[in-house]
């Protein structure tokens, strides 16, 4: 279902069907999650071939991601303020750089779903769960919205005030946009929230 189909939820004023079919109840773990295994986060043979492009070492810009979403052909919005919006079925991710010289790249993914305030206990053991079993990404619940329902975030900051080289910075986009999709999508399904 595209993004601007979405159903609104039992909170928003939609029907209860709208949101996972798992309950609150059923969904919730009792025990610490089982441990991480390989293949857990990025899928290696889904990354582009990167062995051909030149390993010169150069200062991040927002040039060069752009180039390297391109080329993993990422869609994006520009804003003309240094920020990147790409927007995907279920979430958005927006890639920027930040720190005092530009620095820190960042990738910051939302889904387009909220959680109720009621589901606020439950919101902070899932994330928590997301970030004690995977990799790249941190998650955390964001400051309630104008509506007063809590958004998600899933972020990765990756400081590069050393430079580097295409085929790093297109493997570090590549992953990022990977892991917030598995990290969107795990919420929907096993994490049991959206």
């Amino acid at each position: 279902m595209p993004w601007w189909s979405w159903r609104p939820g039992p909170t928003e004023g939609g029907e209860p069907e709208a949101r996972s079919g798992i309950t609150v109840e059923s969904a919730v773990r009792v025990g610490p999650p089982s441990p991480r295994q390989p293949g857990d986060d990025c899928a290696a043979n889904e990354r582009p071939v990167l062995t051909e492009m030149p390993a010169t070492i150069e200062p991040v810009s927002l040039r060069r991601v752009c180039d390297a979403l391109d080329l993993l052909d990422v869609r994006y919005l520009a804003d003309g303020d240094g920020n990147l919006l790409a927007m995907w079925e279920r979430h958005a991710v927006l890639v920027t750089l930040e720190g005092p010289e530009d620095e820190i790249l960042v990738m910051r993914a939302r889904p387009h779903a909220t959680v109720p305030p009621d589901w606020a206990d439950r919101a902070y053991r899932v994330v928590n769960e997301w970030n004690h079993t995977r990799r790249f990404c941190k998650a955390y619940i964001g400051d309630p919205t104008e509506r007063g329902q809590l958004p998600i975030y899933a972020e990765l900051q990756v400081p590069l005030g050393a430079g580097t080289h295409d085929a790093l910075l297109v493997e570090m986009l590549d992953c990022g946009a990977a892991v917030a999709t598995s990290f969107v999508d795990w919420l929907h399904d096993e994490g049991a929230l959206l």
